[in-house]
């Protein structure tokens, strides 16, 4: 094949034969696979198979099987907290096959994030955590697990779209979640999702059921501020009124008596006994469209409202009621996390 090309814009187009291509796509492809070797080689060593329930198991025990990262050299792991789940007894296996007992410091269910230690565990390799502000879409990453137990599995793929929100197993959203297409399966959640410069950017974490190249993973911002407050608290602080309920659209009417631009809120269907909303004199049926300034637009809004900055302060909410705008303080107290 010949390549038609001119180095000077007023030179007359000379043939040149297109041999030099295979050698750039060869360099190419060189490039990427040793930037893939790297990581590996780098991250690799710091992962490790997270195994859940009784060493004996009969038939009617069943334990769980996922991945975590260690991140400091006397043991600290992360992991997702549905590979935890409640178990008593996790056992952590290395790419050595070493194999070590583990407890949990603290596990965070509304972002599907665990914190364990290794026990007895001394100067293990491991791996840092980057800042996933930085992340661009199209950029390069690795994800390392065990997936569907073949041990230390490495796939490749790039960051596919960035501050996704998902739902927690707890029905919480996760925000600030990153979409890649590199190849995930069961056992590789809790796994890093690694950038080129070997930084565990993501904390792998779902996969979408009859889909190719959608999977996500929980931002390592995410994962510090948990990591932090789990260090700090034993848990992660957020702020608790005691309300269930929906999101749902406002009717027009409702908006234009009552003056607000809001087309959807955050209606709510229970108030606990006893609860600041009970206490503030929240009713259900209505509809939260604003919290201490914020705009409530749904439910999921006044959940990400309800943060460790808003504990123990009085706040000024904005609810509909019977279509009438009311303003009611109330008084969000520390959400104790489920034992």
């Amino acid at each position: 094949m010949l390549d038609f090309t001119s180095d000077n814009p007023g030179d007359a187009l000379s043939p040149r034969t297109a041999e030099a291509a295979p050698d750039n796509d060869r360099a190419l492809l060189d490039a990427y696979s040793n930037a893939v070797i790297d990581v590996t080689e780098r991250v690799g060593p710091a992962v490790v198979r997270v195994e859940t329930g009784p060493k004996v198991r009969n038939a009617r025990e069943r334990g769980g099987l996922g991945s975590g990262i260690v991140i400091s050299p006397d043991g600290l792991v992360l992991t997702n907290s549905h590979v935890v789940g409640s178990s008593k007894e996790i056992r952590l296996r290395d790419t050595e096959g070493f194999v070590t007992d583990a407890h949990v410091l603290g596990v965070d269910p509304d972002t599907d994030l665990a914190l364990l230690r290794a026990d007895g565990a001394r100067d293990l390799p491991y791996a840092s955590l980057g800042d996933s502000k930085q992340l661009r879409r199209g950029q390069l990453v690795v994800a390392i697990g065990n997936p569907l137990g073949f041990e230390s599995t490495v796939t490749a793929g790039v960051v596919s779209a960035l501050g996704r929100s998902i739902r927690s197993v707890s029905g919480r959203t996760i925000e600030d979640v990153i979409q890649t297409d590199a190849a995930l399966n069961p056992g590789n959640s809790g796994g890093p999702l690694v950038s080129s410069s070997s930084q565990v950017i993501g904390i792998n974490t779902a996969i979408i059921n009859g889909a190719q190249g959608i999977c996500f993973a929980v931002a390592s911002n995410t994962a510090q501020f948990v990591l932090s407050e789990i260090i700090r608290h034993g848990y992660v602080r957020r702020a608790f009124i005691g309300v269930a309920g929906q999101t749902a659209p406002i009717p027009r009417r409702h908006a234009v008596l009552a003056g607000v631009e809001n087309k959807m809120g955050a209606l709510l269907a229970q108030i606990e006994p006893d609860s600041p909303a009970a206490k503030a004199g929240l009713l259900p049926g209505d509809v939260v469209i604003r919290l201490d300034g914020v705009d409530i637009n749904g439910v999921d809004d006044l959940i990400r409202a309800l943060d460790r900055d808003r504990i123990d302060r009085r706040l000024s909410m904005d609810v509909l009621r019977l279509g009438r705008l009311r303003a009611i303080d109330i008084h969000p107290v520390e959400r104790r996390p489920a034992r």
